[in-house]
């Protein structure tokens, strides 16, 4: 039985069965039907602004390193022993959340 949970054979046996639901869910969704009005975006009969919302990945890189901190500190605090080491390290993630914020 622990053969089986092991990733790479997890990975093996979860691919064709993944397959399979795809198939399935191809097979319930019926024929698709194109159409100009299905396939426009709606707007309320506004014509769609052309210029971007966010002009890249720069607004959000802040957001996602705040949380990549926040996950991983408590990840490795989550999984540490009761000791002096987890609380320094709580110390310095701490410190490093509050840099991030005030920039």
């Amino acid at each position: 039985m622990d053969i089986i949970l092991s990733p790479p054979i997890a990975f093996l046996i979860y691919l064709p069965l993944t397959y399979v639901v795809v198939l399935i869910g191809k097979a319930m969704a019926g024929k698709q039907e194109s159409s100009k009005a299905k396939s426009s975006t709606y707007g309320s009969g506004e014509a769609a602004p052309t210029n971007l919302a966010a002009p890249g990945y720069q607004p959000f890189f802040l957001i996602a390193f705040f949380f990549a901190i926040l996950h991983l500190g408590i990840l490795v605090l989550g999984t540490s022993d009761l000791s002096t080491t987890p609380i320094i390290y709580l110390a310095g993630m701490i410190l490093g959340l509050v840099a991030l914020l005030l920039g």
